[in-house]
């Protein structure tokens, strides 16, 4: 029988000191998007509205120019999505032959994956950037796809590659005995049994280029192609930045990212917990 004595109050006073400070981020994020101007240079960031209102939302969602969040939100959207895509059928191809290949340069090439993960992006932007100003793809979202898609690979590859090689080969091997070609075994048995890592490659790689703002700020920055936290940029200024309206964009680019997260989140927590076994 479950006795509830002064230890387990104590646990639970402290579980709830600790939300409490993990929820003050968000407190500070709604409180501030939700002032209007005169009452932010007032009462700072800390005191919660007098006069809540949505006019930083609507100021925001209805500017033009550089400053347009719905054409940046757009943007986000397509270039994310369109990553993960990129990320799901060559991550996935290239783990599968990496994981099954029994040949000496299978692991070499996962150990060189390995290593371009612990690699920094940034010591390969200028020749990244002098190549895509070449070939005509800076300022261009197709652009920012190929460089997301490539200098996020390696992670895609890890991850694939791990569940690849739990999964037993009787599968395979039953479709290949009914006729099946290696592509039809591939797309038709392999890639639906990795459903939970897919959702944790498309997550964890969807966080990373939605929230992306060096990488884009210098392949799209002027262009009409910005993305969300690079138009976010121009709130900023060098003697006073617009806190209420930087965070109403904030929260209105968590609004998508918290929508798939609880559309995938079963999926992600199957492939982490899976990854890990």
């Amino acid at each position: 029988m479950f006795r509830y004595t002064k230890a387990t109050a104590l646990r639970e006073g402290i579980v709830w000191v600790v939300a409490l400070l993990t929820l003050m981020p968000f407190y500070f994020l709604i409180a501030t998007a939700l002032k209007p101007d005169e009452e932010l240079l007032t009462t700072g960031t800390s005191a919660p509205p007098s006069r809540p209102t949505l006019e930083n939302f609507t100021e925001v969602l209805s500017s033009g120019g550089d400053n347009n969040i719905l054409l940046a939100l757009m943007h986000s959207v397509v270039i994310t999505v369109g990553s993960i895509a990129g990320l799901v059928a060559f991550g996935s191809l290239a783990a599968y032959v990496l994981a099954r290949t029994t040949q000496r340069w299978g692991s070499v090439t996962f150990y060189l994956f390995l290593v371009a993960i612990l690699l920094p992006t940034q010591l390969g932007l200028v020749p990244l950037y002098i190549g895509a100003r070449q070939i005509g793809l800076v300022g261009s979202m197709w652009g920012m796809i190929i460089l997301y898609v490539g200098t996020l690979m390696p992670l895609a590859v890890f991850l694939y590659a791990g569940f690849f090689r739990n999964l037993p080969r009787d599968y395979e091997e039953a479709a290949a005995l009914d006729g099946a070609s290696p592509a039809r075994v591939f797309f038709r048995v392999v890639l639906p049994l990795m459903a939970p890592a897919t959702g944790t490659v498309a997550i964890l790689t969807g966080l990373i280029v939605w929230n992306d703002f060096f990488s884009a700020l210098i392949f799209l920055g002027g262009s009409d192609n910005q993305t969300l936290p690079v138009s976010m940029y121009y709130y900023v200024g060098s003697l006073v930045s617009a806190w209420n309206k930087i965070f109403a964009i904030v929260i209105i680019s968590m609004v998508p990212i918290l929508a798939f997260y609880l559309f995938a989140q079963k999926k992600f927590i199957q492939g982490f917990a899976g990854g890990i076994k």
